[in-house]
């Protein structure tokens, strides 16, 4: 059975989806794992920077992507096939990467937000719109040896349907005081769905993302992580420490192609970075 990992934080900009697809990347191209990434954002970074824009339109309008799943919990309709929506060897790495594929999002998704809230019952976690993920992906996940979920910034119905099916989360951040305010309140909402809805799920760590070295804040900030946090009560804080570059930004233009992961991440620094996370991931969950 599949790995599955939620990557969530409540602030944007802390680089949760370059997090998501480098670690995608990292461990289907230098691992030989089989990855599935899983797009539940309705800002559809996570997919653009997969797929070129013109293949996710199509997609789209097909009614492939995972809009169709949440409308036909509106619709008490069964149209969304996974198996249909899935998009393989995705990426522009070498004109694709054997193992590495996509289950895109739309941005139709924010129309649709607060119509499925409102049909939920999120007192109990029983509402089958909870669930619908789950039931989609049953089928498919055993297929995968890894599935990473990028979640939008927020706890809401379509992030909960992730967390749903996830053993792990992982929490990036960028070491400042705005963007670590948001832990406590992840850590709480997971400690509360997993006790009300029967769902384990583990806090498999923090990762520093967007770090300056150049920084007092950064690394005053850095130093405090590893001393508050509270071994059985706290996630622990990743050793790979993502650095701000200009490199990884530039990773997200999927129009371009090319050869390794190194010429799409940036050079050394970030390509060993990456690395590095991959390589500490895949001990954390023993996958």
């Amino acid at each position: 059975m599949a790995v599955v990992t939620s990557v969530i934080n409540l602030k944007g900009g802390v680089g949760k989806t370059t997090l998501t697809i480098a670690l995608a990347h990292y461990l289907a191209a230098e691992h030989n794992r089989r990855v599935l990434v899983i797009d539940l954002d309705p800002q559809t970074n996570a997919t653009i920077a997969l797929v070129t824009e013109r293949r996710w339109r199509e997609r789209d309008q097909g009614g492939q992507t995972l809009f169709q799943l949440f409308k036909d919990q509106l619709d008490a309709s069964h149209l969304f096939s996974p198996q249909e929506a899935i998009l393989p060897r995705v990426s522009n790495v070498g004109g694709g990467i054997p193992g590495l594929d996509l289950l895109p999002s739309s941005i139709r998704l924010h129309r649709i937000q607060d119509k499925i809230t409102k049909i939920t019952d999120l007192e109990s976690f029983r509402s089958p719109t909870v669930y619908a993920l789950r039931e989609a992906m049953r089928d498919l996940l055993p297929h995968y040896d890894h599935v990473l979920i990028d979640c939008p910034p927020n706890l809401g119905i379509i992030t909960l349907n992730g967390i749903a099916i996830s053993r792990y989360f992982l929490i990036p951040v960028v070491p400042d005081i705005l963007s670590t305010l948001g832990v406590p309140l992840v850590l709480d909402r997971m400690a509360d769905f997993a006790l009300r809805a029967q769902h384990e799920i583990f806090g498999l760590g923090i990762v520093v993302s967007r770090f300056r070295a150049s920084s007092r804040l950064h690394k005053q900030t850095v130093l405090s992580m590893r001393r508050d946090a509270i071994p059985g009560i706290h996630p622990p804080i990743f050793n790979s420490i993502i650095t701000e570059d200009v490199g990884i930004a530039e990773a997200a233009d999927v129009e371009e192609r090319v050869v390794s992961l190194r010429d799409k991440f940036g050079g050394n620094g970030p390509h060993k970075q990456f690395s590095a996370l991959a390589d500490e991931y895949l001990r954390y969950v023993g996958g």
